[in-house]
This record gives structure tokens, sequence and C-alpha cells, in this order.
């Protein structure tokens, strides 16, 4: 899978993240699967490819990694919190999703 390489390990920090993408913190996926419109369980975690306008013909998609906060069964009403948030947009939600993986 192609990845630029400036884009590969770069991440803003949560706060950030949080107010440039309105993103929020705690959560819940069910929260986030209403509000966002990808968004991914995978294992532990939960990946989020989320659209952000940033001008015409400019990529405006970020990924974010949610991690599961309480210990037990993960459901669609557990609390989750945010642990990366992606610097750079992508020019698509699969480059955003595949970043987040890599988190």
């Amino acid at each position: 899978m192609y990845m630029p390489k400036e884009t590969e390990d770069t991440m803003m920090t949560i706060n950030e993240g949080m107010r440039k993408y309105r993103l929020s913190n705690p959560t819940t996926p069910e929260d986030m699967e209403c509000r966002r419109s990808k968004m991914l369980n995978f294992g532990d975690k939960v990946l989020l490819a989320g659209y952000y306008y940033n001008g015409q013909n400019k990529p405006s998609y970020f990924g974010a990694v949610y991690e599961y906060l309480e210990d037990g069964r993960k459901t669609c009403e557990s609390t989750i919190g945010l642990a990366a948030v992606s610097e750079v947009e992508f020019e698509d939600e699969g480059h955003a999703i595949a970043w987040a993986m890599q988190q």
C-alpha cells in the first residue's frame, strides 16, 4: 500500500486534533458511528477516517485512533479515548485508515 514517506509517522497532539477536527474525547463507538462516516473496530482499537475541508483541490481526510478505556467486553457503549491523530490530511479515507492501522 502506497503512503508518502513524509506522512508515515506524523501525528499531532491529542488536544490539537480535538480542536482542529472537533473530535470527542472520551466518547463511545456508538457516538462516533453517528457523527463520523468511517469507523472501524480493529482489535483493541477503534479507527476513524474523517473529513475536514482544507480548500479546493487539497487533501481533506484525516486518520484517528481511539483505544478502549475499560477492561472487559468491548461494546458500542464502552468508553474510548483518543490515542493518536494524523497531522497531515490524506487524499481519501483508505489512506487515512491505513495510517491509523499502523499506529
